[in-house]
Protein backbone atom coordinates (compact mmCIF):
# COMPACT_ATOMS: atom_id res chain seq x y z
CA UNK A 1 0.00 0.00 0.00
CA UNK A 2 1.30 3.47 -0.83
CA UNK A 3 1.18 5.74 2.20
CA UNK A 4 1.42 9.01 0.28
CA UNK A 5 2.60 10.44 -3.03
CA UNK A 6 5.26 12.49 -1.19
CA UNK A 7 8.81 11.90 -2.45
CA UNK A 8 10.62 9.61 -0.01
CA UNK A 9 13.80 10.60 1.81
CA UNK A 10 14.96 6.98 1.64
CA UNK A 11 13.53 4.31 -0.65
CA UNK A 12 14.43 0.61 -0.51
CA UNK A 13 13.49 -1.78 -3.29
CA UNK A 14 13.97 -5.54 -3.32
CA UNK A 15 16.31 -5.37 -0.34
CA UNK A 16 17.55 -8.87 0.45
CA UNK A 17 20.08 -10.31 2.90
CA UNK A 18 21.10 -13.90 3.58
CA UNK A 19 23.23 -15.30 6.40
CA UNK A 20 24.77 -18.74 5.80
CA UNK A 21 21.97 -19.65 3.43
CA UNK A 22 19.22 -18.32 5.70
CA UNK A 23 17.16 -15.46 4.22
CA UNK A 24 16.90 -12.81 6.93
CA UNK A 25 15.35 -10.18 4.64
CA UNK A 26 13.47 -11.10 1.49
CA UNK A 27 12.91 -8.50 -1.29
CA UNK A 28 11.57 -5.71 0.95
CA UNK A 29 10.14 -2.49 -0.56
CA UNK A 30 9.52 0.49 1.79
CA UNK A 31 9.51 4.29 1.43
CA UNK A 32 10.59 6.43 4.41
CA UNK A 33 9.10 9.91 4.13
CA UNK A 34 10.30 13.32 5.33
CA UNK A 35 8.63 14.67 8.44
CA UNK A 36 7.05 11.32 9.36
CA UNK A 37 7.80 8.65 11.96
CA UNK A 38 7.76 5.20 10.36
CA UNK A 39 7.32 2.32 12.81
CA UNK A 40 8.94 -1.05 12.07
CA UNK A 41 6.91 -3.75 13.77
CA UNK A 42 7.43 -7.48 13.98
CA UNK A 43 8.52 -10.38 16.14
CA UNK A 44 12.13 -11.08 17.00
CA UNK A 45 13.68 -12.54 13.87
CA UNK A 46 11.16 -10.83 11.58
CA UNK A 47 13.90 -8.87 9.79
CA UNK A 48 13.71 -5.45 11.49
CA UNK A 49 17.29 -5.46 12.77
CA UNK A 50 18.59 -6.77 9.44
CA UNK A 51 16.84 -3.93 7.59
CA UNK A 52 18.23 -1.17 9.79
CA UNK A 53 21.70 -2.75 9.77
CA UNK A 54 21.66 -2.59 5.98
CA UNK A 55 20.61 1.06 6.08
CA UNK A 56 23.20 1.82 8.77
CA UNK A 57 26.01 0.16 6.82
CA UNK A 58 26.63 -2.59 9.37
CA UNK A 59 25.91 -5.22 6.68
CA UNK A 60 25.85 -5.13 2.89
CA UNK A 61 22.72 -6.18 1.00
CA UNK A 62 22.90 -9.24 -1.24
CA UNK A 63 20.32 -7.74 -3.60
CA UNK A 64 18.15 -4.67 -3.97
CA UNK A 65 18.72 -0.93 -3.94
CA UNK A 66 18.77 1.94 -1.46
CA UNK A 67 18.03 5.47 -2.69
CA UNK A 68 18.50 8.67 -0.69
CA UNK A 69 16.59 11.64 -2.14
CA UNK A 70 16.20 9.68 -5.36
CA UNK A 71 19.92 8.93 -5.76
CA UNK A 72 21.03 5.24 -5.62
CA UNK A 73 23.61 4.69 -2.86
CA UNK A 74 26.08 1.96 -2.03
CA UNK A 75 26.22 1.81 1.76
CA UNK A 76 29.12 -0.39 2.79
CA UNK A 77 29.99 1.01 6.21
CA UNK A 78 28.53 3.15 9.03
CA UNK A 79 30.71 6.02 7.79
CA UNK A 80 29.20 5.68 4.31
CA UNK A 81 25.70 5.72 5.84
CA UNK A 82 26.46 8.94 7.71
CA UNK A 83 27.89 10.47 4.54
CA UNK A 84 24.54 10.04 2.77
CA UNK A 85 22.60 11.28 5.80
CA UNK A 86 21.52 8.06 7.58
CA UNK A 87 22.20 7.94 11.34
CA UNK A 88 21.24 5.30 13.90
CA UNK A 89 20.54 5.59 17.62
CA UNK A 90 20.95 2.06 18.92
CA UNK A 91 19.33 0.68 22.08
CA UNK A 92 22.65 0.65 23.95
CA UNK A 93 24.35 4.10 23.99
CA UNK A 94 27.88 3.94 22.56
CA UNK A 95 29.38 6.95 24.33
CA UNK A 96 32.87 6.88 25.84
CA UNK A 97 32.15 7.38 29.57
CA UNK A 98 35.57 8.94 30.35
CA UNK A 99 35.04 11.69 27.75
CA UNK A 100 32.86 14.78 28.07
CA UNK A 101 29.68 15.35 26.06
CA UNK A 102 31.60 17.79 23.89
CA UNK A 103 34.36 15.27 23.20
CA UNK A 104 31.88 12.48 22.44
CA UNK A 105 30.04 14.71 19.97
CA UNK A 106 33.30 15.47 18.16
CA UNK A 107 34.66 11.92 17.87
CA UNK A 108 35.49 11.47 14.19
CA UNK A 109 34.55 15.10 13.56
CA UNK A 110 37.52 16.86 15.24
CA UNK A 111 38.36 20.38 14.13
CA UNK A 112 42.12 20.77 13.67
CA UNK A 113 44.63 23.43 12.76
CA UNK A 114 47.78 21.62 11.77
CA UNK A 115 48.65 19.35 14.71
CA UNK A 116 46.35 21.16 17.15
CA UNK A 117 42.69 20.74 18.02
CA UNK A 118 40.47 23.79 17.58
CA UNK A 119 38.81 23.50 20.97
CA UNK A 120 36.66 26.61 20.63
CA UNK A 121 35.23 25.49 17.27
CA UNK A 122 34.53 22.01 18.63
CA UNK A 123 32.80 23.48 21.68
CA UNK A 124 30.63 25.68 19.43
CA UNK A 125 29.73 22.71 17.22
CA UNK A 126 28.74 20.64 20.28
CA UNK A 127 26.59 23.50 21.58
CA UNK A 128 24.75 23.72 18.25
CA UNK A 129 24.12 19.96 18.26
CA UNK A 130 22.71 20.06 21.82
CA UNK A 131 20.61 23.12 21.01
CA UNK A 132 19.07 21.29 18.07
CA UNK A 133 17.66 18.64 20.43
CA UNK A 134 16.70 21.30 23.02
CA UNK A 135 19.17 20.02 25.59
CA UNK A 136 20.46 22.24 28.40
CA UNK A 137 23.19 19.79 29.45
CA UNK A 138 26.66 21.17 30.15
CA UNK A 139 28.93 20.04 27.27
CA UNK A 140 31.73 19.64 29.82
CA UNK A 141 29.89 16.87 31.72
CA UNK A 142 31.44 13.42 31.46
CA UNK A 143 29.24 10.90 29.67
CA UNK A 144 29.69 8.42 32.51
CA UNK A 145 27.90 10.85 34.86
CA UNK A 146 24.77 11.05 32.69
CA UNK A 147 21.54 9.15 33.19
CA UNK A 148 20.48 6.61 30.56
CA UNK A 149 18.00 9.11 29.10
CA UNK A 150 20.63 11.88 28.96
CA UNK A 151 23.05 9.54 27.20
CA UNK A 152 20.39 8.86 24.59
CA UNK A 153 19.84 12.57 24.04
CA UNK A 154 23.59 12.95 23.41
CA UNK A 155 23.42 10.03 20.96
CA UNK A 156 20.55 11.77 19.16
CA UNK A 157 22.49 15.05 19.07
CA UNK A 158 25.43 13.15 17.59
CA UNK A 159 23.20 11.48 15.01
CA UNK A 160 21.67 14.71 13.67
CA UNK A 161 24.96 16.53 13.23
CA UNK A 162 26.12 17.36 9.74
CA UNK A 163 23.52 16.45 7.09
CA UNK A 164 21.30 13.81 8.71
CA UNK A 165 18.25 13.04 6.55
CA UNK A 166 17.03 9.81 8.18
CA UNK A 167 17.41 8.91 11.87
CA UNK A 168 16.80 5.34 13.06
CA UNK A 169 15.74 4.61 16.66
CA UNK A 170 16.14 1.00 17.78
CA UNK A 171 13.93 0.34 20.85
CA UNK A 172 15.03 3.59 22.54
CA UNK A 173 12.63 3.38 25.51
CA UNK A 174 13.53 -0.14 26.67
CA UNK A 175 15.06 1.08 29.94
CA UNK A 176 13.58 4.58 30.29
CA UNK A 177 11.04 5.83 32.82
CA UNK A 178 7.73 7.37 31.71
CA UNK A 179 9.12 10.88 32.21
CA UNK A 180 12.31 10.12 30.26
CA UNK A 181 10.25 8.53 27.49
CA UNK A 182 8.08 11.67 27.25
CA UNK A 183 11.23 13.82 26.85
CA UNK A 184 12.54 11.48 24.16
CA UNK A 185 9.24 11.74 22.26
CA UNK A 186 9.41 15.54 22.43
CA UNK A 187 12.87 15.39 20.84
CA UNK A 188 11.65 13.06 18.09
CA UNK A 189 8.71 15.37 17.39
CA UNK A 190 11.15 18.27 17.06
CA UNK A 191 13.25 16.37 14.52
CA UNK A 192 10.11 15.40 12.65
CA UNK A 193 9.02 19.04 12.48
CA UNK A 194 12.38 19.85 10.85
CA UNK A 195 11.52 17.47 8.02
CA UNK A 196 13.74 14.55 9.00
CA UNK A 197 12.52 11.04 8.22
CA UNK A 198 12.39 8.82 11.32
CA UNK A 199 12.44 5.02 11.61
CA UNK A 200 11.32 3.78 15.03
CA UNK A 201 11.48 0.15 16.21
CA UNK A 202 9.50 -0.93 19.27
CA UNK A 203 7.79 -3.98 20.78
CA UNK A 204 5.42 -1.76 22.77
CA UNK A 205 1.98 -1.47 21.21
CA UNK A 206 1.26 1.53 23.43
CA UNK A 207 4.00 3.58 21.70
CA UNK A 208 2.83 3.06 18.14
CA UNK A 209 0.11 5.69 18.00
CA UNK A 210 1.78 8.09 20.43
CA UNK A 211 4.78 8.70 18.19
CA UNK A 212 4.10 6.97 14.84
CA UNK A 213 2.59 8.09 11.53
CA UNK A 214 3.19 5.07 9.27
CA UNK A 215 3.92 1.41 9.96
CA UNK A 216 5.51 -1.54 8.19
CA UNK A 217 4.92 -5.02 9.56
CA UNK A 218 7.57 -7.67 8.89
CA UNK A 219 7.24 -11.42 9.41
CA UNK A 220 9.86 -14.08 8.63
CA UNK A 221 11.95 -11.58 6.69
CA UNK A 222 9.09 -10.51 4.41
CA UNK A 223 7.13 -7.26 4.31
CA UNK A 224 3.54 -8.09 5.23
CA UNK A 225 2.02 -4.62 4.98
CA UNK A 226 2.83 -0.91 4.96
CA UNK A 227 0.12 1.61 5.80
CA UNK A 228 -0.76 4.75 7.70
CA UNK A 229 -1.26 3.94 11.37
CA UNK A 230 -4.76 5.40 11.33
CA UNK A 231 -5.73 2.81 8.70
CA UNK A 232 -5.05 -0.25 10.86
CA UNK A 233 -6.14 -1.18 14.40
CA UNK A 234 -4.20 -3.01 17.09
CA UNK A 235 -5.97 -6.33 16.54
CA UNK A 236 -5.04 -6.24 12.85
CA UNK A 237 -1.42 -5.43 13.71
CA UNK A 238 -1.11 -8.42 16.04
CA UNK A 239 -2.64 -10.69 13.41
CA UNK A 240 -0.33 -9.30 10.71
CA UNK A 241 2.72 -9.71 12.92
CA UNK A 242 2.06 -13.19 14.30
CA UNK A 243 -0.41 -14.77 11.89
CA UNK A 244 -2.66 -15.31 14.93
CA UNK A 245 -5.83 -13.61 16.11
CA UNK A 246 -5.35 -11.23 19.04
CA UNK A 247 -7.68 -13.23 21.28
CA UNK A 248 -5.11 -16.03 21.19
CA UNK A 249 -2.50 -13.81 22.86
CA UNK A 250 -3.71 -14.38 26.43
CA UNK A 251 -4.54 -17.94 27.53
CA UNK A 252 -7.67 -18.81 29.47
CA UNK A 253 -6.58 -19.52 33.04
CA UNK A 254 -9.12 -21.07 35.40
CA UNK A 255 -9.32 -19.32 38.77
CA UNK A 256 -9.21 -22.03 41.44
CA UNK A 257 -7.65 -20.40 44.51
CA UNK A 258 -6.58 -22.86 47.16
CA UNK A 259 -5.55 -22.57 50.79
CA UNK A 260 -2.29 -20.96 51.85
CA UNK A 261 0.01 -19.28 49.35
CA UNK A 262 1.66 -15.89 49.95
CA UNK A 263 0.51 -13.46 52.63
CA UNK A 264 2.09 -10.08 53.39
CA UNK A 265 0.96 -8.36 56.58
CA UNK A 266 1.93 -4.70 57.14
CA UNK A 267 5.39 -5.15 55.58
CA UNK A 268 7.80 -2.22 55.96
CA UNK A 269 11.20 -2.13 54.32
CA UNK A 270 13.24 -0.23 51.72
CA UNK A 271 10.63 1.59 49.63
CA UNK A 272 7.68 -0.14 51.34
CA UNK A 273 5.33 1.33 53.94
CA UNK A 274 2.83 -1.16 55.33
CA UNK A 275 2.18 -3.44 52.36
CA UNK A 276 -0.50 -6.11 52.86
CA UNK A 277 -1.54 -8.48 50.07
CA UNK A 278 -2.05 -12.14 49.24
CA UNK A 279 -1.61 -14.63 46.42
CA UNK A 280 -3.36 -18.01 46.70
CA UNK A 281 -2.24 -21.27 45.12
CA UNK A 282 -3.95 -21.72 41.75
CA UNK A 283 -4.28 -18.01 41.01
CA UNK A 284 -2.30 -15.31 39.31
CA UNK A 285 -2.22 -11.89 40.97
CA UNK A 286 -0.95 -8.68 39.40
CA UNK A 287 0.91 -5.80 41.04
CA UNK A 288 1.14 -2.58 39.04
CA UNK A 289 2.04 1.08 39.41
CA UNK A 290 4.35 3.75 38.06
CA UNK A 291 8.14 3.43 37.91
CA UNK A 292 9.41 4.03 41.46
CA UNK A 293 6.05 3.17 43.05
CA UNK A 294 7.55 0.29 45.04
CA UNK A 295 6.22 -2.57 42.95
CA UNK A 296 9.70 -3.96 42.21
CA UNK A 297 10.62 -3.62 45.90
CA UNK A 298 7.74 -5.94 46.83
CA UNK A 299 9.17 -8.78 44.76
CA UNK A 300 12.72 -8.14 45.95
CA UNK A 301 11.63 -8.16 49.59
CA UNK A 302 9.62 -11.37 49.26
CA UNK A 303 12.62 -13.05 47.62
CA UNK A 304 15.05 -11.82 50.26
CA UNK A 305 17.06 -9.49 48.02
CA UNK A 306 16.22 -6.73 50.51
CA UNK A 307 15.24 -7.18 54.16
CA UNK A 308 12.03 -5.91 55.74
CA UNK A 309 12.17 -4.52 59.28
CA UNK A 310 8.51 -4.80 60.23
CA UNK A 311 5.53 -6.95 59.35
CA UNK A 312 5.26 -10.60 58.32
CA UNK A 313 5.84 -12.50 55.08
CA UNK A 314 4.17 -15.90 55.15
CA UNK A 315 4.01 -18.75 52.64
CA UNK A 316 1.58 -21.61 53.21
CA UNK A 317 0.93 -20.47 56.79
CA UNK A 318 4.60 -20.35 57.78
CA UNK A 319 6.45 -17.09 58.42
CA UNK A 320 9.64 -16.80 56.40
CA UNK A 321 12.73 -16.48 58.56
CA UNK A 322 15.36 -17.52 56.01
CA UNK A 323 17.77 -14.87 54.77
CA UNK A 324 18.68 -14.11 51.19
CA UNK A 325 17.65 -15.71 47.90
CA UNK A 326 19.30 -19.04 48.72
CA UNK A 327 17.07 -19.41 51.75
CA UNK A 328 14.00 -18.39 49.74
CA UNK A 329 14.74 -21.03 47.09
CA UNK A 330 14.77 -23.49 49.98
CA UNK A 331 11.34 -22.11 50.90
CA UNK A 332 10.24 -22.99 47.32
CA UNK A 333 10.10 -19.38 46.09
CA UNK A 334 11.57 -18.20 42.78
CA UNK A 335 11.98 -14.67 41.43
CA UNK A 336 12.41 -13.71 37.77
CA UNK A 337 14.11 -10.26 37.68
CA UNK A 338 13.09 -7.44 35.34
CA UNK A 339 16.62 -7.00 33.95
CA UNK A 340 17.35 -10.44 32.56
CA UNK A 341 20.77 -9.45 31.17
CA UNK A 342 22.18 -8.05 34.40
CA UNK A 343 20.37 -10.09 37.03
CA UNK A 344 18.78 -13.08 35.31
CA UNK A 345 21.42 -14.66 33.10
CA UNK A 346 25.03 -15.78 33.42
CA UNK A 347 26.34 -14.60 30.03
CA UNK A 348 29.37 -16.89 29.98
CA UNK A 349 27.29 -20.04 30.53
CA UNK A 350 25.16 -21.81 27.93
CA UNK A 351 21.37 -21.65 27.71
CA UNK A 352 21.29 -25.19 29.12
CA UNK A 353 23.47 -24.29 32.12
CA UNK A 354 21.44 -21.16 32.83
CA UNK A 355 18.21 -23.16 32.74
CA UNK A 356 19.45 -25.65 35.33
CA UNK A 357 21.25 -23.16 37.57
CA UNK A 358 18.83 -23.24 40.50
CA UNK A 359 18.50 -27.04 40.54
CA UNK A 360 22.09 -28.29 40.32
CA UNK A 361 21.70 -30.22 43.56
CA UNK A 362 19.05 -32.42 41.91
CA UNK A 363 21.56 -33.47 39.23
CA UNK A 364 24.36 -34.30 41.67
CA UNK A 365 25.46 -37.59 43.14
CA UNK A 366 27.51 -36.58 46.12
CA UNK A 367 30.10 -34.03 44.99
CA UNK A 368 29.78 -35.04 41.31
CA UNK A 369 27.46 -33.22 38.91
CA UNK A 370 25.83 -35.62 36.46
CA UNK A 371 26.23 -33.56 33.29
CA UNK A 372 24.22 -35.94 31.13
CA UNK A 373 21.28 -35.86 33.52
CA UNK A 374 21.46 -32.06 33.73
CA UNK A 375 21.61 -31.70 29.93
CA UNK A 376 18.65 -33.98 29.27
CA UNK A 377 16.47 -32.29 31.90
CA UNK A 378 17.35 -28.74 30.78
CA UNK A 379 16.84 -29.59 27.10
CA UNK A 380 13.37 -31.01 27.80
CA UNK A 381 12.37 -27.81 29.62
CA UNK A 382 13.75 -25.49 26.93
CA UNK A 383 12.01 -27.52 24.24
CA UNK A 384 8.75 -27.28 26.21
CA UNK A 385 9.19 -23.47 26.31
CA UNK A 386 9.79 -23.38 22.53
CA UNK A 387 13.33 -21.97 22.64
CA UNK A 388 14.22 -20.83 19.13
CA UNK A 389 16.59 -21.82 17.73
CA UNK A 390 16.91 -24.93 19.91
CA UNK A 391 20.67 -24.47 20.42
CA UNK A 392 20.93 -25.23 24.12
CA UNK A 393 24.74 -25.13 24.14
CA UNK A 394 24.80 -21.54 22.77
CA UNK A 395 25.41 -18.53 25.01
CA UNK A 396 22.35 -16.44 26.08
CA UNK A 397 23.61 -13.36 24.23
CA UNK A 398 23.14 -15.12 20.88
CA UNK A 399 19.36 -15.34 21.43
CA UNK A 400 16.63 -12.73 20.99
CA UNK A 401 15.09 -11.00 24.02
CA UNK A 402 12.08 -13.29 24.06
CA UNK A 403 14.22 -16.41 23.96
CA UNK A 404 16.52 -15.04 26.67
CA UNK A 405 13.41 -14.63 28.83
CA UNK A 406 12.48 -18.27 28.14
CA UNK A 407 15.93 -19.34 29.37
CA UNK A 408 15.34 -17.43 32.63
CA UNK A 409 11.84 -18.88 32.89
CA UNK A 410 13.19 -22.42 32.45
CA UNK A 411 14.54 -22.27 36.01
CA UNK A 412 10.98 -22.26 37.30
CA UNK A 413 10.39 -25.65 35.70
CA UNK A 414 13.65 -27.22 36.89
CA UNK A 415 12.13 -27.99 40.31
CA UNK A 416 8.82 -27.45 42.10
CA UNK A 417 8.19 -23.97 43.54
CA UNK A 418 5.14 -22.91 45.50
CA UNK A 419 5.48 -19.21 44.63
CA UNK A 420 6.65 -17.65 41.35
CA UNK A 421 7.39 -13.90 41.25
CA UNK A 422 7.63 -12.36 37.76
CA UNK A 423 8.98 -8.79 37.55
CA UNK A 424 8.16 -7.26 34.12
CA UNK A 425 8.18 -10.68 32.41
CA UNK A 426 7.67 -9.42 28.84
CA UNK A 427 9.83 -6.27 28.64
CA UNK A 428 11.45 -6.15 25.19
CA UNK A 429 9.64 -9.34 24.16
CA UNK A 430 7.70 -9.59 20.91
CA UNK A 431 4.07 -10.65 20.72
CA UNK A 432 4.78 -14.21 19.58
CA UNK A 433 7.17 -14.89 22.47
CA UNK A 434 4.65 -13.27 24.83
CA UNK A 435 2.08 -15.90 23.87
CA UNK A 436 4.51 -18.66 24.80
CA UNK A 437 5.58 -16.99 28.06
CA UNK A 438 1.96 -16.42 29.08
CA UNK A 439 1.18 -20.06 28.35
CA UNK A 440 4.11 -21.14 30.53
CA UNK A 441 2.75 -18.97 33.36
CA UNK A 442 -0.68 -20.55 32.84
CA UNK A 443 0.88 -24.01 33.14
CA UNK A 444 2.38 -23.07 36.52
CA UNK A 445 -1.00 -21.84 37.80
CA UNK A 446 -2.80 -24.92 36.50
CA UNK A 447 -0.26 -27.03 38.40
CA UNK A 448 -1.31 -25.29 41.64
CA UNK A 449 1.43 -22.68 42.08
CA UNK A 450 0.82 -19.16 43.36
CA UNK A 451 1.96 -16.59 40.78
CA UNK A 452 2.64 -12.87 41.31
CA UNK A 453 3.13 -10.78 38.14
CA UNK A 454 4.67 -7.35 38.71
CA UNK A 455 4.11 -5.30 35.57
CA UNK A 456 3.69 -1.76 34.27
CA UNK A 457 1.98 -3.13 31.14
CA UNK A 458 -1.72 -2.52 31.82
CA UNK A 459 -3.07 -4.76 29.02
CA UNK A 460 -0.95 -7.55 30.49
CA UNK A 461 -2.39 -7.00 33.97
CA UNK A 462 -5.98 -6.68 32.76
CA UNK A 463 -5.95 -9.74 30.49
CA UNK A 464 -3.65 -12.15 32.32
CA UNK A 465 -4.36 -12.00 36.06
CA UNK A 466 -7.29 -12.93 38.30
CA UNK A 467 -6.81 -10.11 40.82
CA UNK A 468 -4.61 -7.01 40.86
CA UNK A 469 -3.20 -4.50 43.33
CA UNK A 470 -2.07 -0.96 42.56
CA UNK A 471 0.87 0.39 44.55
CA UNK A 472 1.85 4.05 44.96
CA UNK A 473 4.69 5.47 47.07
CA UNK A 474 5.26 2.06 48.65
CA UNK A 475 1.63 1.58 49.72
CA UNK A 476 -1.17 -0.53 48.29
CA UNK A 477 -3.91 1.90 47.24
CA UNK A 478 -6.33 -0.36 45.39
CA UNK A 479 -7.34 -3.99 44.89
CA UNK A 480 -9.34 -5.16 41.88
CA UNK A 481 -11.05 -8.47 41.09
CA UNK A 482 -12.00 -9.91 37.72
CA UNK A 483 -15.32 -8.04 37.69
CA UNK A 484 -13.75 -4.57 37.88
CA UNK A 485 -10.30 -5.27 36.41
CA UNK A 486 -10.13 -2.77 33.53
CA UNK A 487 -7.56 -0.21 32.40
CA UNK A 488 -10.10 2.56 33.00
CA UNK A 489 -10.50 1.47 36.64
CA UNK A 490 -6.82 0.87 37.33
CA UNK A 491 -5.17 3.94 35.81
CA UNK A 492 -6.63 6.68 38.10
CA UNK A 493 -5.23 4.85 41.14
CA UNK A 494 -1.68 5.20 39.79
CA UNK A 495 -1.86 8.87 40.77
CA UNK A 496 -3.67 8.49 44.09
CA UNK A 497 -1.86 9.81 47.12
CA UNK A 498 -1.85 6.94 49.65
CA UNK A 499 -3.56 9.15 52.25
CA UNK A 500 -6.53 9.41 49.86
CA UNK A 501 -6.85 5.66 49.35
CA UNK A 502 -9.92 3.98 50.69
CA UNK A 503 -9.43 0.54 49.17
Amino acid sequence: MTVTTQNPTVRVRGLTKKFQGFTALDAVDIDFLPGRVHMLFGENGAGKSTLINLLAGVHRADAGTIEVDGVPCSIGSPHAARQVGISTVFQEPALVPQLTIEENLNIGREETLGWFLRRRAMRAKAAVALERVASLMDPGTHAGDLSRAEQQIVEIAKSVQDKARLVIFDEPTASLTEEETARLFETIQRLKSEGLAIIYITHRMSELRVIGDDISVLRDGKLVRTSRLDEVDDDQLVTLMTGRKVEALFPTIAHNPGVGGLLLEDVHGPGLHGVSMSVKPGEIVGLTGLVGSGKAAVGETIYGLTRHHRGRIMVNGRELTSRGPRGRVGDRIIHYPSDRKKAGLVPTRSARENASLSALDTYARGPVLKRGMEARAADRILERLALRPMRTTALPGTFSGGNQQKIVLARGFSRVYDLHIFDEPTTGVDVGARCEIYQAIADLVHAGAAVLVISSDLPEIVNLVHRAYVITEGRIVGEFTETDLTEENLLPWFFHHPAEATA
